[in-house]
């Protein structure tokens, strides 16, 4: 029951919301007192988790490359952020000897896949698991804006028109060539890639594998033919170059882009994940 003041129209406060306020002011400056020194001075902020790329790794000497060039774009665009590299296989370091360097230091890893799939779900946890740094596993690049923006500008370098070019948009498609998985969750991240990219280029996109699903490259060529669609480029949805990229890339009637590299937006779009990662759970639904 609230209390009345006889010399006030109003309502008197609730002592339980007087106490929550002074509470809440209490937690405030508690909270700020953590950061000054008994001496007066101003704790340094602690340091933020590391960010570790996470590559699948290649025997082609051109992937390790890259995403040591990507390494040192994310560097270059976050300086003071410690940022590793670890590879789930076949380069090294191999991702256990990174997070065992770490110690038990805190630690996000952004995989450099383009989906969700087995490596995803399985490999990479399961491998900062058995490490002793403190780990969060960020979500894969794909699908993302970022992501379409990049494979659009390789397109463009590839000799993709640019907009308005009436004879692509009436007889032009686009195959948007991945690694392929047996997830059916990698299929559908890039199933969504494809429709962002194709809202992107005003054309169709037709999603296909090097291995493990269907269709295969030359048999969405094949369809898309069949379609009066005989001006088709293929959209290399690789982190790296290596066999699968190659492969799909001399399938190609017309031209076909380089994989995604170490574009700047491939960098902005590691520390959106890296950022991501670090949000309350609350807000990681709609990443």
């Amino acid at each position: 029951m609230t209390a009345s003041n006889p010399f006030s129209d109003e309502p008197a406060l609730h002592l339980d919301s007087t106490a929550h306020l002074m509470n809440s002011i209490g937690d405030r400056l508690a909270d700020r007192l953590r950061l000054v020194s008994p001496s007066g001075r101003r704790r340094p902020a602690p340091a933020p988790p590391a960010l570790v790329l996470v590559a699948h790794g290649s025997r082609d000497p051109r992937a390790l490359r890259t995403v040591r060039a990507l390494r040192d774009r994310v560097r270059e665009q976050r300086p003071g952020l410690p940022v590793h590299l670890g590879h789930i296989e076949l380069n090294e370091p191999l991702l256990p000897d990174t997070l065992a360097a770490l110690g038990a230091a805190p630690a996000i890893l952004v995989p450099l896949l383009l989906g969700r799939g087995h490596h995803v779900k399985r490999d990479i946890p399961e491998m900062a698991a058995a490490s002793p740094a403190r780990t969060r596993v960020a979500a894969p690049l794909g699908p993302h804006p970022l992501l379409v923006d990049t494979l659009h500008a390789r397109l463009l370098e590839a000799g993709w028109p640019p907009a308005g070019d009436a004879a692509v948009r009436r007889t032009g498609a686009v195959v948007l060539a991945a690694a392929g998985s047996r997830d059916p969750d990698s299929a559908a991240d890039t199933r969504r890639t494809a429709r962002l990219l194709a809202e992107r280029l005003g054309v169709p996109v037709v999603p296909a594998y090097a291995s493990a699903a269907s269709p295969t490259v030359p048999t969405a060529l094949r369809a898309l033919a069949a379609r009066g669609r005989d001006r088709v480029a293929i959209a290399s949805c690789f982190t790296a170059p290596g066999r699968f990229a190659t492969q799909c890339a001399q399938a190609a009637p017309w031209i076909a882009s380089a994989p995604l590299g170490a574009h700047e937006a491939m960098a902005r779009l590691v520390l959106h994940r890296y950022d991501r990662a670090q949000a309350p759970a609350a807000d990681l639904a709609s990443a």
